[in-house]
């Protein structure tokens, strides 16, 4: 009578309803335990919140190019961009571009139009815009010709491109 009580009692406590619903409670604890012990992973301290970068920290694999250098283009590297974009500016095809280098000092770029050609002073005219590049430094000039008499462009303007 003893063993049929507790074998009663103990039945009572495996029903299969009641089995699942005590698995599915002790899988649901396990689980917000290691989500909770998961989660303190990805919380950083109070630093990490406000961290700053250094400007000496690399983001990416290729090094960016140093600004031009403090002297700029030589006389000559000009002169081999205003010929560049003489050169561009009387082939009149849109959307072309001309490259130029000098051997001498090691510079070398493109001169490309900009833009559609406009009237000043009675002459045609056009913008264009000049990279310059020497050793690990790049930079950009704007410029401005018109069309001289003979057909050819004259360089009336080229100066260091300021962006704004």
């Amino acid at each position: 009578m003893c063993f049929a009580a507790i074998r009663n009692a103990l039945a009572a406590l495996y029903r299969p309803d009641l089995y699942r619903a005590r698995n599915c409670v002790g899988l649901s604890t396990i689980a917000i335990l290691t989500a909770s012990g998961l989660g303190g992973c990805s919380v950083g301290g109070k630093d990490a919140a406000f961290a700053q970068m250094d400007s000496s920290d690399l983001t990416g694999s290729i090094r960016a190019l140093a600004p031009a250098s403090e002297d700029g283009p030589t006389e000559a590297d000009l002169a081999l961009a205003r010929i560049a974009a003489s050169d561009v500016l009387t082939k009149g095809d849109k959307d072309s571009s001309q490259p130029w280098e000098n051997p001498a000092t090691g510079a070398r770029g493109s001169v490309t139009p900009l833009a559609a050609v406009y009237t000043a002073d009675g002459r045609s005219c056009r913008d264009f815009l000049a990279s310059y590049v020497k050793d690990r430094s790049e930079s950009w000039m704007q410029g401005a010709a018109c069309r001289a008499a003979q057909g050819h462009w004259e360089i009336r303007s080229l100066k260091p491109w300021r962006r704004g």
